[in-house]
């Protein structure tokens, strides 16, 4: 089938394009939606114009549309981007990211439903913790890039997860109730490196933004760079 992945940059939607690429769908392009509000319901805000260096990354064309951000307004942007990519690229599928929130996978899939296409969610209702252990086992390297949930302070901002970070969020999940895969808003992520990834990517500038009780990366300037053979 000819899917078209919803790319965010984050951990979760590139290892769903991990999993589309090898359960044989054509990944015709990767489409990115820019929220203007940074509380966007469905959509990542921090970081999303970096996007365009993971699709260069990966070798897949980026598609990208702006939504208002405003709760429910913001789907109209998505479906109209859709049925374009529909009549454009033949597409008949759409893989998401979705892990455990209801509330976006049943928008989606309503919104896919109207279009006639298929919804495809390969990390649905997988264990959080069994789930972060296969990315970094299979070499997914990713950073957070927005922090918006107790037990996540400025010294998350930018830290990459591994093995050790797990465990860390594995406590404060256990004390603060939050999800360890960051499903209800409580984080954001960017991936600088996977299996899929012909370069990686490099981190030439960013600066940690705190406000109150969260905080997002703002990452300034960022380059791809071969990776050792």
């Amino acid at each position: 089938m000819r899917a078209c992945v919803l790319f965010s940059g984050g951990k979760d939607s590139t290892f769903a394009l991990w999993c589309a690429i090898h359960q044989a769908y054509e990944i015709v392009c990767l489409l990115t939606i820019f929220p203007q509000r940074s509380d966007s319901w469905m959509f990542h805000y921090p970081d999303v114009e970096w996007t365009r260096l993971q699709a260069e990354a990966v070798g897949i064309p980026q598609v990208t549309a702006k939504a208002s951000g405003v709760k429910e307004e913001e789907l109209g942007a998505m479906k109209e981007a859709l049925l374009r990519l529909k009549r454009t690229h033949g597409i008949d599928c759409v893989v998401t990211g979705a892990i455990a929130s209801e509330y976006q996978k049943w928008r989606i899939e309503t919104i896919c439903h109207e279009l006639g296409l298929r919804s495809v969610a390969p990390l649905w209702r997988k264990n959080p913790e069994r789930l972060l252990t296969e990315q970094v086992e299979m070499g997914f390297e990713y950073i957070l890039t927005a922090c918006m949930a107790m037990g996540l302070g400025p010294d998350w901002l930018g830290r990459t997860v591994d093995s050790k970070a797990i465990d860390e969020l594995r406590n404060i999940s256990k004390r603060y109730g939050i999800s360890l895969v960051f499903e209800g808003g409580e984080a954001e992520t960017y991936v600088l490196n996977a299996p899929i990834f012909r370069k990686r990517i490099r981190i030439v500038e960013a600066h940690p933004v705190w406000k109150g009780d969260s905080g997002y990366l703002n990452i300034a300037r960022a380059s791809l760079f071969d990776k050792p053979d």
